[in-house]
């Protein structure tokens, strides 16, 4: 039996060399059971090569109009060729076409953060300047500002950087986003999540839904159900001096506004409003009587369920207590997502 570990048909657009900048897939596949991958593997070559939309029409009339691969047959109207992406194992990232195949994944929630294989990412990933226009590569944006001015139009430029906007390439049912620059492609939005004007969400990184996001979620970092991220709250990720340490939130929790945590956190844990808890922060260990159990490093107490982190007002020491009272989110607010 063939083996396919993901599979996707897409579009890109290119630079005047016919180097890729982009690529989008509307349907992208994981893990397909034998019989499909059996059918993709009669029609399509391992690697990334290319078909023509007659070839996207016929293999989207054999899979039916109620899979959910079948969505690519809109691609079937292109006036060219059409790119294909077929994985047969999850290995380090060789090209641009895959990098954006796995980040479609994440943002499909095909894929959970940290469960594919990003090495090599950036190495491959060309840098873009993203426009209203569509993608310029960097060394011709001149000559397109030039012309559009000449054209009587206005371009703008959105951000120039490796990693795209989420809401240009997946919409995810049942979320809302304040601010479409705020959250890569590759994040994770599970159902019932809000990301509002000033929250975050980094590629590899995600909220499983539901989820109240004012803060930011760094790359690798997952926040459980049902977890609140404050204004301006932060999480420590892999890229920004976490270390190979995965940061995780559990469910019911919160980051009050201001705060932040470099290390992980179970089920029904609270970090007061403007603390910060690094791994070597010293804590005081209270019981439910509030007496001392022992000193600690934050970081001896990762993973650890209620848990409530409070600077003493009166010592300024930082303290963790039991924490008594689970966060519940606002039922009415991610309802009409």
């Amino acid at each position: 039996m063939s083996q396919v570990f993901a599979f996707a048909i897409g579009h890109s657009r290119r630079n005047t060399n016919n180097e890729p900048l982009d690529f989008f897939f509307p349907a992208p596949i994981k893990e397909p059971g034998d019989e499909l991958a059996q059918l993709i593997a009669n029609r399509f070559s391992a690697g990334i090569t290319q078909c023509s939309p007659e070839q996207v029409a016929a293999f989207c009339a054999e899979l039916g109009n109620d899979h959910p691969g079948a969505a690519a047959a809109g691609l079937a109207d292109a006036d060219g060729p059409l790119d294909v992406v077929l994985l047969t194992e999850d290995g380090p990232i060789e090209g641009a076409a895959d990098a954006y195949l796995k980040l479609h994944l994440m943002s499909h929630r095909l894929a959970l953060p940290n469960s594919l294989n990003l090495d090599g990412i950036f190495a491959k990933m060309p840098n873009v300047v993203w426009t209203n226009d569509g993608p310029v590569d960097p060394r011709e944006i001149a000559a397109v500002q030039l012309q559009a001015r000449l054209q009587g139009r206005q371009l703008n430029v959105e951000l120039v950087d490796k990693f795209p906007r989420m809401v240009n390439y997946v919409i995810p049912s049942g979320v809302r986003v304040a601010d479409g620059s705020r959250v890569r492609l590759g994040a994770f939005l599970g159902e019932g999540t809000t990301v509002m004007p000033e929250g975050a969400v980094n590629f590899n990184a995600g909220a499983m839904g539901p989820n109240m996001v004012e803060g930011r979620i760094s790359q690798g970092v997952v926040i459980g159900e049902h977890s609140d991220l404050g204004g301006s709250a932060s999480t420590m990720g892999t890229l920004a001096g976490g270390g190979e340490i995965k940061i995780t939130i559990g469910n019911h929790s919160l980051v009050g506004a201001n705060a932040g945590t470099g290390i992980p956190l179970g089920d029904r844990c609270t970090i007061e409003a403007g603390l910060y808890v690094t791994a070597g922060t010293p804590v005081t260990v209270l019981d439910e009587q509030g007496e001392v159990i022992r000193q600690a490093k934050a970081r001896e107490l990762s993973g650890g369920s209620d848990m409530l982190f409070v600077r003493n007002g009166r010592t300024g020491r930082i303290e963790c207590r039991t924490n008594r009272k689970a966060i519940k989110l606002n039922e009415q607010l991610h309802a009409h997502n």
